[in-house]
This record gives structure tokens, C-alpha cells and sequence, in this order.
């Protein structure tokens, strides 16, 4: 077995294959890669292999889907196929990639019901998790998980935005112990502590031999990011199958440059400006809110839709084309347009939302579904007829099903504008919309001007 001194060199082909639990996530975790300067390539859906061909020579390869938003019996309907493909592109390390804040719950999203499955098919000895990254202020001590809001860190469970989730609050920042709850596999640690005396490979031992097939990784900082690369990399076995963030794939860079096994950061390529993008928004994150509000007063018009009208279809219809009609006299007007459903958690659209799903009994699958779709087929039609070059999404859930609708099938990465929403160019094969430059922004990301910083490319004005 390797040691430090003597790391496992890197095959060639892909190095990295993982699957997505949502498209924002899903494009953080090929921005650390690309921008490592691992070649990635990121797939809207699982790909055939002649659109494999097209892509030869990535060393990553990622699918985006939309776990996060899923039931158990989804899972298990669709991961495994998922994750056969995954297994075939023969890369040492294959990845179920989460949000870095643990976005799940036993009958949603559940990260251990995917973990389980994946088990059946890699038959991992153990299954490293790592969820924090210090680059998008995530950290993780002794277990738990703590994540910045507003220049401030908070533990999980008392986060603004994750304590209050719609879909699945947080109220437990163990995450092992919430990992329990969605799965019988016993969970173990890799504290801090041992990684910074040199004892992570005796706690890791220990942790197998109590049993634990599942091994969370501490991250606070360079030194650990570095030691859970090295513990994955080293002793996770081949393939190794992980759970987590993009923090796998910062944890790997870090190991793979510490040891010589990849050059230093190298320089990247920083995008143009351009002089007209659009966007929609489907987040009511409170990091969103003061986004919106930042574009609104720097050149955007705010366009509201009702999403109250997504529980009848043909007032939903109506509502997609007028808030397009609107966005296309914005666009002549001389204003960037932006689309969004809401103004944070506290914005009265919200409750009268969810009012309007209860009265109507309608699931929030379906509702959301809906919602995502109608705001991709609106930028769609504005992107289209305006001869846009540049747009963006904002919302974890709404980003793949808006996405979806613009006929686009891979991404790859152009340049960085605000860790964990790079800049990407949209592919596909017979799509109008091909070489598309599109930023997918989950709700938790970005400074306040990120709406700013696509259009100027992460640019000063």
C-alpha cells in the first residue's frame, strides 16, 4: 500500500466520475476539477456512448441530476443505472456528490438511501464522506457541520437558510447522526484532532474495525483538506466510491498537488463581459434575495411570476409568456431582465405559494416541477429571440429543471466567477443553443453582486 512518501500515481483516462444530486452542486464539483486543471466534462443527463466520444480525454466526468428533489423509490428506480455508467468509465475514484450542506431527509433527497444503493454496485470496503470545503465556507469539526451566512459561520441546524429549508430542514448538524437516519450502514469519523497528530490512518482503522462502512472526514482547513484527500486517495481502495461536496474533488487536488502529483494552480482564464444577459431565479434563499436586490439596483428590472398560478396549467402557460414578453421589452429598453418567484424565505409569494399547492392538493414534486420548467422555457424564448449569448439560473432545484428545457446536454467550464458558480459553455448536439455561455447559481452562493459578475465576468464594472 502507499504511504505519503510514495503516493499512488495517477492512471491515465478520466480520474474522476460522479453523479450529481443537483445541477448547481453538480457544476461546483466539476468547477474544483477544471479549474484544478483536471479537462471536465459535465453531463445533463446520462450520456450515450457517442456523446462519451465527443467529450475524449477529460480526466472528469460528471452526470447532474436531480436526486436531491427525489423520493427513496425514485433512487432506487433510477441511481442504479446511474451508477453502472459511472463504473464503466473505469476512473479510480466515482463520487455521489451532495450539497455542501448536506441537503437531504429520510423521504427526500436521501443521501443514504443513494449511498446504499451505489454499495450494491461498487462494493466499496468502507465509503469515505467529505461535505465541508473551506473555499466555500464549509467547515466540518468533530463531526459537525458548519457553514458561513453573511460573513458569519453558523452550525448547520442553526443556520438562516438550512435551519428553515423548505424541503429539507436541517435540525442536526452531526451529520453522521443524520446520515442515520437514512441509512442501517454504521457511520464512523475521522476527527481533526487525528489528522493534525498523524493519526488518521489509526482512527480510520479503528473506525473499520468497530464496523463503520461509511467514514466521515474532517475539514477545517489546507492541513485536513489535504489528509481527507490523502485517506481517500491512498486507502479508500480502487475504484473508491465517496459521498460528498465538492469538497471530494478540492480534498483530491489538494493531496494530488501537495505531493507533486498535479502542477501548481494554474493560471485561469478570466471571461469577457458581454452587453446583455437574462436570468431567472427560483430560489427564496436569503443569499439570493440580497442578490436580486443588488441587480435590481445596478441595471437589472425585476420581473415577478406569480407562482401561485403554477397549480392550474393554463394560468401557469399565461404567466411563462407574459413574464417572457415582459423580460424580451426589457431587453429593448436597455435593461438586463431577471425573472424570479420570490425575495427570500420572509417574501409573502412564499406562504401564498405553498397556500395555494395546499388548496389545490397538488404534491410539491409536481408543483415544483412545473415552476422549474415554465422558468427554463421562459429563458429559453428570451435567450432565443433576443440573440442572447450569456444567462443564468439561480436556485439548487429550479437549475435542472430550467436547464433541461433549453435542449442543452453537457457543460464545460470557462472560468471562475464565485466558488461554486463558474461560468460554463452549454453543448448540444442539435441544440440552437449550443456554445451558450450559462452560470447554474445554487441559492446558497455568491456574493451580493453575482448577477453583476456574470454579465461582466466576474470583471469590476
Amino acid at each position: 500500500m502507499s504511504t505519503p512518501d510514495t503516493p499512488r500515481p495517477l492512471p491515465e483516462g478520466p480520474l474522476v466520475a460522479f453523479y450529481g444530486d443537483d445541477f448547481t452542486g453538480s457544476s461546483a464539483a466539476m468547477e474544483v476539477l477544471a479549474f484544478g486543471g483536471m479537462p471536465s466534462v459535465l453531463f445533463l443527463e446520462a450520456p450515450t456512448p457517442r456523446r462519451l466520444a465527443a467529450f475524449s480525454g477529460m480526466r472528469a466526468i460528471g452526470i447532474a441530476g436531480t436526486a436531491r428533489a427525489q423520493t427513496p423509490a425514485w433512487m432506487g428506480a433510477n441511481l442504479p443505472g446511474v451508477f453502472r455508467l459511472l463504473a464503466s468509465l473505469g476512473a479510480p475514484v466515482a463520487q455521489y456528490k451532495v450539497c455542501s450542506t448536506f441537503d437531504s431527509a429520510p423521504g427526500i433527497g436521501s443521501i443514504g438511501r443513494a449511498v446504499d444503493i451505489a454499495a450494491n454496485i461498487f462494493e466499496p470496503a468502507w465509503t469515505p464522506m467529505v461535505v465541508a470545503d473551506p473555499g466555500m465556507g464549509r467547515y466540518q469539526s468533530f463531526g459537525h457541520l458548519f457553514a458561513m451566512a453573511d460573513g458569519t459561520g453558523f452550525r448547520l441546524d442553526r443556520h438562516p437558510t438550512m435551519s428553515r429549508h423548505p424541503s429539507t430542514p436541517m435540525d442536526e448538524a452531526d451529520l453522521g447522526l443524520h446520515l442515520a437516519r437514512q441509512t442501517a450502514q454504521r457511520i464512523g469519523l475521522v476527527d481533526f484532532m487525528s489528522m493534525k497528530r498523524g493519526e488518521g490512518d489509526a482512527r480510520l482503522a479503528q473506525a473499520l474495525a468497530e464496523g463503520c462502512k461509511i467514514v466521515s472526514l474532517d475539514v477545517l482547513d489546507t492541513e485536513t483538506l489535504v489528509e481527507a484527500g490523502r485517506l481517500i486517495w491512498e486507502r479508500a481502495g480502487t475504484p473508491a466510491f465517496c459521498v460528498g461536496s465538492q469538497g471530494v474533488g478540492a480534498a483530491l487536488m489538494a493531496y494530488w498537488r501537495s505531493t507533486g502529483l498535479v502542477p501548481s494552480e494554474p493560471d485561469l482564464a478570466r471571461p469577457g463581459r458581454v452587453d446583455r444577459i437574462a436570468g431567472v431565479s427560483g430560489s427564496v434563499s436569503p443569499v439570493t434575495a440580497a442578490q436580486i436586490a443588488h441587480a435590481l439596483d445596478h441595471g437589472f428590472e425585476g420581473i415577478r411570476l406569480d407562482a401561485r398560478q403554477v397549480v392550474d396549467e393554463t394560468a401557469w402557460n399565461k404567466a411563462i409568456a407574459r413574464a417572457s414578453d415582459e423580460a424580451l421589452a426589457c431587453l429593448g429598453r436597455g435593461f438586463d431582465p431577471l425573472i424570479y418567484t420570490a425575495a427570500g424565505p420572509d417574501d409573502p409569494a412564499v406562504a401564498a405559494f405553498l397556500e395555494a399547492t395546499r388548496t389545490a392538493g397538488l404534491s410539491g414534486q409536481i408543483v415544483n416541477e412545473r415552476l422549474g420548467f415554465g422558468l427554463g422555457q421562459a429563458l429559453r424564448r428570451v435567450i432565443r429571440e433576443a440573440g442572447l449569448s450569456r444567462a443564468v439560473i439561480s436556485g439548487g432545484d429550479t437549475s435542472g429543471r430550467a436547464a433541461s428545457q433549453l435542449g442543452i446536454d453537457a457543460l464545460t467550464a470557462i472560468g471562475p466567477l464565485d466558488p461554486g458558480g463558474p461560468l460554463c459553455r452549454a453543448h448540444g448536439e442539435d441544440s440552437q443553443l449550443d456554445g451558450l455561455e450559462i452560470a447554474l447559481k445554487g441559492g446558497q452562493v455568491g456574493r451580493p453582486d453575482f448577477f453583476q459578475a456574470v454579465k461582466f465576468g466576474g470583471r469590476n464594472r
